[in-house]
């Protein structure tokens, strides 16, 4: 599997509404940013990171792919992938000018397409490569429905329909007003509306400080949060551990963390409670891979982040031990030969080989933009 080309790609795919907002993001449409590599052999394998569909910033991460990684990929054997993460990662001048952020997002696609290229060679789903299922149900939890900017009305809509008439058990409801007890008062109604046994996480986007996030916690303690995600600054370990000590809510973070550094910094804290890795922001399988057995060490259960909207993440959590649940939004699915599909609230295992991120034609034809 000799690498022959690596070209680049950038797609803006709606959203499944007009627009949506958390604390700290409003966005329209959603980036999948990534490229393709082709191997001598004829083999395409597909990877890309998640961006929130900001052209001039995509093109930063385009522009490293083919301009600082392609040149060291071109002749390589795609197998090797140990190997050549190494190489990318730790490239001297590349390393010089960043070990996270635009760098590694590249990384990330560049690796993904390198996993989907040795799962398609092997005529095998990713999960299969990896070393087989560990399970046969993978339970879905819905963040679709939970956004910042829905009314109450929506967001009471939504979540009972996910959960009478979609069959989902778990959803994830944002938070994060510039007054807390708004979403104190969402959460109870929601809460009111649903009834006891739906497990509702939060997700605050990292807007509030220490002393909110205790405040809201107490206030909210009698609700029976499942997790609170992103309750602080992404880098507050310290803030973290304290909010941990201070209340019984469970906390959950990752999809800020490039590295596997990084979440051990966070675990030996004792900051968090379910860790959730994304291959979009590490260095794609490689490196969740090294984060879920960290996990795994610590007995700390693995919920990813869909920054990739759980194409490949699906594969990763049949296979893994210390994954549990995963998060379900439906934005980008439809533009892939194997769609992450998700039926009475649970991940259909995929069959097709390769990692699921093979992007239909069409879409590359609709929703393609410009390298520049």
């Amino acid at each position: 599997m000799k690498i022959k080309s690596v070209q680049p790609f950038i797609l803006h795919l709606p959203l499944t509404s007009d627009s949506i907002s958390d604390s700290t993001h409003s966005i329209t449409h959603w980036g999948v940013v990534g490229t393709v590599i082709e191997t001598t052999d004829g083999l395409k394998g597909y990877g890309f990171t998640g961006t929130h569909a900001h052209i001039a910033s995509d093109r930063l991460i385009t522009s490293c792919i083919r301009d600082c990684y392609a040149p060291l990929l071109i002749g390589e054997d795609a197998n090797e992938h140990q190997r050549l993460w190494t190489k990318l990662a730790r490239y001297p001048s590349l390393q010089w000018v960043g070990r996270g952020g635009i760098t590694h997002l590249a990384l990330a696609a560049v690796d993904v397409a390198l996993w989907d290229l040795k799962a398609k060679k092997a005529d095998v789903p990713l999960w299969s490569l990896l070393g087989g299922a560990r399970t046969d149900r993978l339970e879905a939890y819905n963040t679709d429905i939970g956004w910042l900017s829905f009314s109450l009305e929506d967001l009471l809509a939504g979540s009972a329909r996910a959960v009478e008439e979609e069959g989902f058990t778990r959803i994830k409801l944002k938070v994060g007003h510039d007054d807390p007890n708004i979403d104190v008062r969402r959460l109870e109604a929601v809460r009111k509306r649903l009834g006891p046994d739906v497990r509702i996480a939060i997700d605050g986007n990292g807007k509030w400080d220490l002393p909110t996030c205790q405040r809201f916690c107490e206030r909210a303690r009698d609700l029976d949060i499942y997790w609170f995600e992103e309750p602080l600054w992404y880098d507050d370990i310290a803030g973290h551990a304290a909010l941990a000590r201070s209340s019984t809510i469970p906390i959950a973070l990752g999809e800020q963390l490039y590295t596997v550094d990084a979440f051990r910094a966070f675990i030996s804290a004792g900051a968090v409670s379910y860790v959730q890795p994304d291959v979009t922001r590490l260095g794609g399988v490689t490196e969740y891979i090294q984060v879920a057995d960290l996990a795994l060490a610590h007995r700390l259960p693995v919920v990813p982040h869909a920054g990739e909207m759980s194409q490949v993440h699906v594969h990763l959590s049949y296979w893994h031990p210390a994954s549990t649940i995963l998060e379900y939004i439906p934005w980008i699915k439809d533009h892939f030969e194997e769609p992450s599909n998700v039926d009475g609230g649970i991940y259909r295992r995929p069959q097709q080989p390769g990692a699921s991120t093979t992007v239909l034609k069409a879409s590359f034809e609709r929703y393609g933009k410009s390298l520049g």
